[in-house]
């Protein structure tokens, strides 16, 4: 059972969901998301640690952004806003663990470089790389008024980009994926493609894991994943086996069990 708080964050007001107890770990959803791109993996993580979710601004239950949707400063207001809710719900200088997923993997790279409390950091599929991808496949119109072909464009969609084994494409992925794009306000798909991993990386020197599924489309994942550990030494890379982006829903054991070793070492 969650703990649901509601943090304003000047005009926007955040949606967060607490479960569990332990050392706080904060996860930060994709573009076209919300809290339950999680939804298979927070019940393994908060049995050893408090997990904090939020609805970013202009996703799910909170509130917009506010400000122009397509202003060059949207992301810095993001993580501002971001930023303002860790520091009252879990206090100014209380130290957490962050993982973020493809959007949301690049806010928390800029979040943990904005806040001297990120003590861990991963990234799943993360965006903003800036590198080629391999989508193959175009993206189907889901808007529309036909209720089943809204429904087969997006298990499409899902198939084109976020899964990878044709099995995973289930009922409640499909059921996520209409709720979480129906709430959608916030236009990441630009920000999503431009180049803008590397220098918030730059300026964070605490522990980072980069983890892929094999099969992601959104990058070269062997490529990218090499790019950005380099040789960092505090800097750990990862690939999953048989998934595609949306790794942590279609192997949540493996990535569940990756998440919790990294987030409980010293």
């Amino acid at each position: 059972m969650a703990l649901v708080h509601r943090i304003r964050c000047g005009n926007a007001q955040v949606v967060w969901r607490q479960f569990g107890q332990g050392l706080p770990l904060v996860l930060l959803h994709g573009g076209h998301g919300s809290w339950m791109h999680w939804i298979r993996n927070i019940e393994a993580l908060s049995s050893e640690h408090a997990v904090w979710v939020p609805d970013m601004p202009g996703f799910g239950e909170s509130g917009a952004l506010g400000g122009e949707p397509h202003a060059a400063d949207r992301l810095e207001r993001m993580v501002g806003a971001l930023a303002a809710g860790i520091k009252s719900l879990l206090g100014p200088a209380a130290g957490f663990g962050l993982a973020g997923f493809s959007f949301g993997g690049l806010v928390a790279a800029h979040l943990a470089a904005s806040l001297p409390n990120v003590e861990r950091l991963a990234l799943l599929g993360c965006a903003g790389h800036g590198g080629p991808r391999r989508q193959a496949a175009e993206m189907a119109n889901w808007r529309g008024d036909d209720r089943g072909q809204m429904l087969a464009a997006l298990r499409h969609n899902l198939g084109a980009l976020m899964l990878h084994d044709e099995r995973t494409i289930d009922a409640l992925a499909v059921d996520l994926h209409e709720r979480m794009c129906k709430a959608t306000r916030f236009h990441s798909k630009a920000l999503s493609r431009r180049p803008l991993l590397a220098k918030a990386l730059s300026r964070f020197s605490g522990p980072t894991l980069l983890l892929w599924g094999e099969h992601d489309v959104t990058a070269q994942p062997v490529e990218v994943a090499q790019q950005f550990a380099g040789e960092a030494s505090h800097r750990d890379w990862c690939l999953v086996p048989g998934a595609g982006h949306w790794v942590q829903y279609e192997r949540p054991q493996e990535v569940n069990t990756l998440l919790l070793r990294w987030f409980s070492r010293p």
